[in-house]
C-alpha cells in the first residue's frame, strides 16, 4: 500500500496500524503478567517512543507510573579518538524500584544499553527494556530486549511516533517507509 507523506514523498506501509495495536495489547498483557502486584516505573525515551508507550501503559493491568527521558549527545575528541557522550534531560528516582525502559526504535542499542546500565548502578531493583521496532541488523552491542513488537530491517521508518528528519510523520498511525524513486 502507498500513501503520501509529508513533503509529498512517497511511503509503503511497512506495519499497518491495526498490527501494531494488537502486538501492543499483546505486550501489554505479557508485561501486566510479569509485574503482577507490583507497581511498575514506565520511563519512556523520547522522542520516537511517546505513542508507543502511551498505547502500551493504557493497555496494561497493573499500576504504572510514568516519566519520559530525553538523550542528548556530544561528540567529543579525545586526542585522536572520537567518543559520543550521553546526557539525559534528568534523573528519575530509581532506587528499589521495578523500571521499564520504553523505546520506539531500537537501532544500535547503545544508548538502550547506557541507560539500562546507569539506571543498574543507580540501585534499580529490575530494568527491562521494550521496544516496539528492534533493527538488530544494526546492532553494535549484545543487547535484546525483554519485549519487542516487531523486527525490522529497513534503513528509515516514519509513522507511530518516529518521525521523519524534519520531525514531520510521527503522527501517522503505521509504520511506513519512503519508497526508493528509480
Amino acid at each position: 500500500m502507498l500513501t503520501a507523506s509529508p513533503g509529498n514523498t512517497q511511503l509503503k506501509t511497512v506495519i499497518p496500524a491495526e498490527q501494531i495495536q494488537k502486538r501492543v495489547r499483546e505486550m501489554a498483557r505479557q508485561i501486566s503478567d510479569d509485574y503482577r502486584d507490583r507497581t511498575l516505573n514506565v520511563l519512556g525515551i523520547l522522542e520516537n517512543g511517546f505513542m508507543f508507550m502511551a498505547d502500551l501503559v493504557r493497555s496494561m493491568e497493573i499500576n504504572t507510573t510514568c516519566q519520559f527521558i530525553k538523550p542528548k549527545y556530544r561528540r567529543r575528541m579525545d586526542g585522536n579518538v572520537e567518543s559520543v557522550e550521553i546526557f539525559f534531560s534528568h534523573d528519575a528516582e530509581v532506587k528499589g524500584k521495578d523500571i521499564l525502559l520504553v523505546e520506539g526504535l531500537v537501532h544500535s542499542g547503545v544508548t538502550a544499553e547506557f541507560l539500562m546500565n546507569d539506571l543498574r548502578a543507580r540501585a534499580a531493583a529490575s530494568v527491562r527494556l521494550a521496544t516496539l521496532l528492534d533493527r538488530q541488523s544494526a546492532r553494535r552491542v549484545p543487547l535484546q530486549p525483554d519485549y519487542f513488537g516487531f523486527l525490522v530491517d529497513e534503513a528509515f521508518l516514519i509513522g507511530y511516533g518516529l518521525g521523519s528528519p524534519d520531525q514531520t510523520g510521527r503522527n501517522l498511525p503505521g509504520i511506513h517507509a519512503p519508497v526508493r524513486r528509480a
